[in-house]
């Protein structure tokens, strides 16, 4: 009886992975979770030609129409809850519905396809929302330094950018653990300046 007191109940962290059409963001979080991911992959049709680019995804056949769901417990303290944007422009709607309530975002980049990321960093530096930007690297997609990916997306000193390989658990951790880094910092910095007032 005495041990159900001493057990550590996790503080839930709402984390918003989201990014370009194609860009991983399904891969990301499949290889991170912990439980069965939840997905809404669909199967692309003729409505989608014309209106969403598939240059340099030619193989892509299905696409996220609403969100993915998983979750990972970081350490006994933290439990880290992942909501995946849809890629495609239109569903941006979507996007401050899933915002609401998170601390983060993960924002996915493909360098094949390095415009597809304007319209998510756009949205959350729009909010102040803190973030990351994560290239993923895909084989057979030339290498950029992070440095040139950020001043291609004209992303501030503040926001890091970092290499990822959305298919490795241990790389997707690397990442989140950055955004928290990201998250906490954003968090003092506010405090700070809120007492100085």
């Amino acid at each position: 009886m005495s041990g159900c007191s001493d057990r550590i109940v996790p503080l839930a962290v709402k984390i918003v992975v989201s990014g370009g059409l194609g860009v991983g963001k399904t891969t990301f979080i499949r290889a991170v979770s912990e439980i069965e991911p939840l997905g809404t992959e669909a199967a692309m049709t003729q409505v989608s030609v014309g209106v969403d680019s598939l240059d340099g995804v030619e193989s892509k056949t299905t696409t996220t129409v609403a969100l993915d769901f998983g979750r990972i417990t970081l350490d006994p303290s933290i439990a880290l809850y992942l909501f995946g944007t849809p890629g495609q422009a239109r569903f941006s709607f979507l996007w401050d519905d899933l915002m609401e309530g998170a601390l983060g975002t993960v924002v996915l980049a493909d360098t094949r396809r390095i415009e597809e990321s304007f319209s998510a960093v756009d949205h959350f530096e729009a909010r102040g929302v803190p973030f990351v930007l994560a290239v993923n690297r895909f084989d057979g997609a030339e290498r950029y330094g992070t440095e040139k990916v950020r001043d291609a997306l004209r992303l501030g000193d503040t926001v890091p950018v970092l290499e990822c390989d959305a298919r490795d658990r241990g790389s997707v951790r690397d990442v989140l653990g950055t955004l928290m880094d990201r998250v906490i910092g954003v968090r003092a910095d506010s405090r700070t300046t809120a007492l100085a007032r």
